[in-house]
C-alpha cells in the first residue's frame, strides 16, 4: 500500500509540472516564444482541454489582450474559422523575416490536421511599459492563415 501512495503521489506531482504554463521572461528570445505558443497549440488538449490555448494567451501582448481578452474570448477567437487550423496542427516551421530590438516578424508555415499547407505572419514585440512583462517578447498580432 506505501508504494502505491508513493506511486500516485509521483504521478500527481509529475503532472502537476507539466501543467504549469510557461510566463514571459526577458531571458526569452522571439523566436523561443513563438516556438513555445506553437508547440502547445500542436497538442492543444494535453495535459487539460485548451491548455495550448491557455499557453498561448500567456504570451499575448499586453495591448494584444485589450482586444482579444479575457481568456474565454481568446478561447472562442481560436477556435473560429480565422484560426483553429493551428489547433492541433501537425508541423510548424518557424521563418525569421526581420527582427530589431524592439519587433521581430515571422512567417509560420504549418500543416494542419488535415494535411493541408497553411502559412501566416507572426509579430513579437518587447513590452516597454514598466509592469511585470517589461522587456519580455510578447504577441501583438498574428495574421489570418492563408
Amino acid at each position: 500500500m506505501r508504494n502505491f501512495i508513493i506511486f500516485i503521489s509521483i504521478l500527481l506531482f509529475n503532472n502537476q509540472v507539466i501543467a504549469d504554463l510557461l510566463k514571459p521572461s526577458p531571458l526569452l528570445k522571439p523566436d523561443q516564444v513563438i516556438a513555445i505558443q506553437l508547440s502547445a497549440l500542436n497538442n492543444n488538449d494535453n495535459p487539460y482541454k485548451n491548455y495550448g490555448i491557455e499557453q498561448t494567451w500567456e504570451f499575448a501582448h499586453p495591448e494584444n489582450r485589450k482586444f482579444t481578452g479575457p481568456l474565454e474570448n481568446f478561447i472562442k477567437m481560436m477556435y473560429s474559422a480565422t484560426y483553429i487550423k493551428v489547433i492541433n496542427h501537425k508541423k510548424h516551421k518557424i521563418n525569421l523575416i526581420q527582427t530589431t530590438d524592439q519587433i521581430g516578424f515571422f512567417f509560420i508555415e504549418i500543416i494542419d490536421k488535415d494535411g493541408k499547407q497553411l502559412g501566416f505572419n507572426w509579430i513579437v514585440e518587447k513590452v516597454l511599459i514598466k509592469g511585470e512583462f517589461y522587456n519580455c517578447w510578447m504577441t501583438p498580432s498574428v495574421s489570418p492563415l492563408m
